[in-house]
């Protein structure tokens, strides 16, 4: 039986392999690109200070020291000691939190996709990227937050009587009774 179909191969050019190989690497990095072109924006955390520890997962509840500004330097948004649920805030926020560690400080920069986006907010003008400075004091589980909570305001309303009872603030303001409460209908 003869062979009919059989074709020699041409021998390869001085250099044609490497051009293959150069044409593939290419290729690799313009679909790296434009993979990278189409991926979310991200949050860029930069760390000032350290933490330690586990840092937030979605369940938990933060206290943190927070200042927000927008990119002109107008701050927007301040707090010291702040409780707050991982759930429910701005996913920029919280794509931050969970890179963090308590006891560390961070400055971080949300673009405006992960904020507040084409809508703004109240003192936010639409499409502004976020600036914030924070400390993370603490991490806990929802229910542990929810007790202290709870302790928190027993102990200020037991400090309210008190004061209601002696016919003064701690800082020397005299208190009015409020009016007593109707009973709840059963």
């Amino acid at each position: 039986m003869t062979e009919i179909t059989r074709v020699p191969l041409q021998p390869i050019a001085k250099g044609a392999l490497t051009k293959l190989w150069l044409g593939v690497a290419a290729a690799a990095l313009a679909a790296a690109g434009v993979v990278y072109a189409s991926l979310p924006p991200g949050v860029d955390v930069e760390v000032v200070k350290a933490g330690t520890g586990a840092g937030p997962t979605e369940n938990d509840v933060v206290t943190i020291n927070y200042k927000g500004t927008t990119p002109d330097g107008k701050v927007f948004d301040e707090a010291k000691g702040a409780k707050l649920p991982m759930q429910g805030i701005i996913p920029g926020f919280v794509k931050a939190l969970e890179k963090m560690q308590p006891g560390g400080s961070y400055k971080i920069v949300i673009p405006s996709e992960l904020a507040y986006g084409k809508e703004g907010a109240p003192g936010i003008p639409p499409n502004t990227d976020l600036h914030f400075e924070i400390d993370l004091i603490k991490v806990q589980n929802r229910a542990d937050a929810e007790k202290e909570m709870q302790l928190e305001q027993m102990k200020a309303m037991e400090e309210a009587e008190k004061a209601s009872k002696d016919g003064k603030k701690p800082d020397g303001a005299q208190v009015v009774p409020a009016p007593e409460m109707p009973p709840m209908p059963q």
